[in-house]
């Protein structure tokens, strides 16, 4: 029994009229964001960056060629001025670099620098032994049928 059983059966009680079963998949969901928002939020704190800055560097290093400031916060949907603020210390820190657009001299591109690279690569395997720890009370068919389910749900709330 978790803590979000406990409210649908106070639901039940105090509702019993009202199907409150939706609830309990709404509301493991959300606390299991909470809970990884936290776990990811003190592995970039153990590493001495934001979650923010984490996504710039793991957006840029996953990507083949440079990308622009624009595709980033439409990419991490957060504003303009979160990400070029993160940008600016992130170049500070030697982990990225601006590249200008040879068409538009107001435009630029950014990537990683080979510091970046290897900075990231240190956080990023600390990052997947965290989510590998923490996924162990799943088995494989367990963690495959969660993936799709998940996946299903968020197609689903696309279209």
């Amino acid at each position: 029994m978790d803590g979000v059983d406990k409210i649908l059966q106070q639901w039940q009680q105090a509702r019993p009229d009202l199907d409150c079963s939706s609830m309990g998949v709404v509301g493991r969901i959300r606390r299991a964001a909470n809970f990884w928002e936290q776990i990811h939020g003190q592995v970039c704190g153990d590493a001495g960056i934001s979650a923010i800055e984490f996504d710039i560097l793991a957006t840029l290093r996953r990507s083949i060629e440079p990308v622009t400031p624009t595709t980033l916060y439409k990419t991490l949907m957060i504003s303009s001025g979160a990400v070029s603020t993160r940008l600016e210390g992130l170049v500070q820190k030697g982990w990225v670099h601006r590249v200008a657009s040879e068409s538009d001299r107001r435009s630029n591109r950014v990537t990683l620098t080979e510091d970046g690279v290897a900075f990231l690569d240190q956080v990023l395997e600390a990052h997947v032994a965290s989510m590998e720890q923490h996924l162990t009370c799943l088995d494989s068919e367990e963690r495959s049928a969660l993936e799709s389910l998940l996946s299903k749900f968020l197609q689903a709330e696309v279209e």
